[in-house]
């Protein structure tokens, strides 16, 4: 199955996941199986983890996310509006830390910028665009544009299978509107956005990734970081 953003609409397969492969991230996680040492001591029961706590889709609301990438810092604002299980995915990630040290896998010039993959942390490089966070997200589309810098969120070819992949619009790019998932928009960095694009050197999937180092979750502070979700076309 071609990588994440299939774009029928150009009778063309076009991936926001790894080159050769044309779809906005496809979502399916490699496992590593282990074999437990044995020992002549009893095996230690695991402490069961705690349930973790839900919280009201209140917390999600003026919420900022501060990608802090090698090349800079990109400011994120959230639409949990009209896409809240996407928000509330996205923070619940980026606070436990998953987007750590991942990086931005897919770049087009005059499209989009992709990341979010935990196999390019880790994983060989031929699986860059095909991993997730094990949890699929349904779809909610919406009628917001996928103008320069909108962030929406990468799928397979399936609508219900966004995961951990996202990606920032670099240009408008309105043939993915109401097939993707829009669930925030750029407030600050989109030079920064634009210095991932150079980076790259044309290359679809960059030979130096730029680094997704850390996101840090804040509230929303400026009149434009708490401004309503902007309407539809």
């Amino acid at each position: 199955m071609k990588k994440l953003l299939t774009l029928a609409l150009l009778g063309l397969a076009m991936s926001c996941a790894p080159a050769n492969d044309k779809t906005t991230g496809t979502q399916t996680e490699s496992t590593a199986s282990t074999t437990a040492a044995t020992t002549s001591q009893p095996a230690a029961v695991p402490a069961a983890k705690p349930a973790e706590e839900e919280k009201p889709m209140s917390y999600y609301e003026n919420k900022i996310a501060e990608l802090h990438t090698s090349m800079g810092e990109i400011d994120i604002r959230f639409f949990p509006d009209v896409a809240p299980n996407h928000v509330k995915n996205f923070i619940d990630l980026s606070e436990k830390g998953f987007y750590n040290g991942t990086k931005f896998h897919r770049v087009i010039a005059g499209f989009v910028i992709q990341g979010g993959d935990p196999n390019t942390v880790s994983g060989a490089r031929g699986t860059w665009g095909t991993g997730g966070s094990g949890k699929n997200v349904p779809a909610e589309f919406n009628s917001i544009h996928h103008s320069r810098g909108i962030l929406s969120m990468a799928r397979s070819n399936n609508p219900n299978s966004a995961s951990s992949q996202f990606f920032i619009c670099v240009a408008d790019v309105g043939q993915l509107d109401n097939q993707y998932t829009v669930f925030g928009e750029v407030t600050k960095g989109m030079d920064v956005a634009d210095k991932i694009v150079a980076a790259s050197k044309g290359q679809e999937n960059p030979s130096e990734p730029v680094t997704l180092e850390k996101v840090v979750v804040r509230d929303a502070s400026t009149p434009e970081e708490k401004a309503p979700t902007p309407k539809g076309r």
